[in-house]
């Protein structure tokens, strides 16, 4: 029963409070903040989030405004800006991150029976990293993406399951960080498909990916030197133009990648470009591998929906610690989001639940019931430009 309860509370039930207590004591630094406890703090900022709030000033008024909804919703102190602040930038950011990983990993379970590509029965993944630009003046710890010093900001790189539309696993670094690097801290999955842009070509950690038995597609280079081994049969009226079995011919690449390689060359006339692809993998239709790295596009999108919608271009606070954890409660957020749509197999996209929740956090109503049975003219007044990855 969910009578008395607010539509936050029925939300952060998706986050098991004795997982999230878990997390706390593994990752707890010893900082106190009274008795403003972690999971209050999670809860403001899920709010914050929620809501799009402009800044600690506008949470606190807010908060302020529904006072008499907030126990109900799991808000048992006074929230000022000071006691966010404090907590914002001395607890732990990891606790963000364990807890965004935890409901990456339940939403990825939820959504794994998803289906993109029949030919294709394994995982395909896309994986980029974006910057999120900061303020050099009041960041000066964050490294810019280039190396004079005159720009601040953090990277998110971003495992991204095409099938079911969330990320699966994440990281946030300095800006300046090289994408590649990204690759040694993943896991490959047997029979999955990884595809890169051409930013993670680096043949030593490829063929890290063929030994584990999953499969890459990657945009090659122009000036990679090979020998071609092999030309097959195409269809042009595709868009491929060739289809290769090759050997790399620098010795240092070929140490590092001593196999061969299948280069297929594809040309898009929507766009009118050519691209060049190079995969492990000699059984797809050379069509499909190039219909498996326009899927990659996927995780543009996702980059440009999360900076549009939830609060990671703004910043409550300056620290590493602050900044850290506002990125990673975003991510929570749009997980836990995630979760609420699957398990009450609503039909709305993310957008909509979205935008419904920021309005109904505090009403005393069972959350299906608002989320199936509100009437906003949300669909009709909505921006047709709005990016179409979301509508599940």
């Amino acid at each position: 029963m969910n009578l008395g309860r607010t539509v936050l509370a029925q939300v952060m039930d998706y986050l098991d409070p004795d997982t999230f207590e878990r997390i706390v004591r593994t990752h707890d630094n010893g900082q106190r903040t009274y008795r403003f406890t972690c999971r209050e703090q999670f809860l403001c900022m899920a709010f914050a989030q929620l809501t799009g709030r402009e800044s600690l000033r506008d949470i606190e008024t807010c908060l302020r405004t529904f006072s008499g909804a907030l126990y109900h919703s799991g808000l048992h102190s006074k929230v000022s800006r000071s006691t966010l602040a404090h907590a914002n930038e001395h607890r732990a950011w990891e606790i963000s991150r364990a807890v965004a990983l935890h409901l990456i990993a339940r939403a990825r379970l939820l959504y794994r029976d998803e289906k993109f590509l029949e030919q294709i029965d394994g995982a395909i993944y896309a994986l980029d990293g974006t910057i999120i630009d900061l303020c050099l003046s009041l960041c000066p710890w964050a490294t810019g993406a280039n190396h004079q010093k005159t720009s601040a900001g953090v990277k998110l790189h971003t495992q991204f399951s095409v099938q079911a539309h969330l990320p699966v696993f994440a990281r946030v670094s300095e800006a300046n960080v090289n994408d590649v690097r990204f690759l040694d801290e993943l896991t490959f999955d047997p029979g999955a498909f990884y595809v890169l842009d051409r930013g993670f070509l680096d043949f030593a950690r490829l063929y890290k990916i063929d030994q584990a038995g999953a499969f890459f597609v990657i945009r090659g280079k122009r000036a990679l030197r090979f020998t071609r081994l092999t030309s097959h049969a195409v269809d042009k009226a595709t868009g491929v133009i060739a289809d290769q079995t090759i050997r790399l011919l620098v010795r240092h690449s070929v140490e590092q990648y001593p196999d061969c390689l299948r280069r297929i060359r594809y040309t898009d006339h929507e766009l009118e470009r050519s691209f060049v692809f190079l995969t492990n993998n000699f059984l797809l239709e050379p069509f499909t591998v190039a219909e498996l790295y326009r899927a990659r596009w996927q995780v543009e999108l996702f980059f440009k929906w999360i900076k549009q919608h939830l609060r990671i271009k703004a910043f409550y606070g300056t620290t590493r610690n602050a900044v850290y954890t506002q990125i990673w409660i975003a991510l929570a957020v749009f997980v836990l989001v995630a979760i609420v749509k699957k398990d009450l197999k609503l039909e709305q996209s993310l957008y909509t639940i979205l935008q419904i929740l920021s309005l109904t956090l505090f009403e005393k109503a069972p959350i299906n019931q608002v989320l199936t049975q509100t009437q906003l003219p949300i669909e009709q007044l909505a921006d047709s430009n709005q990016l179409p990855l979301f509508t599940l």
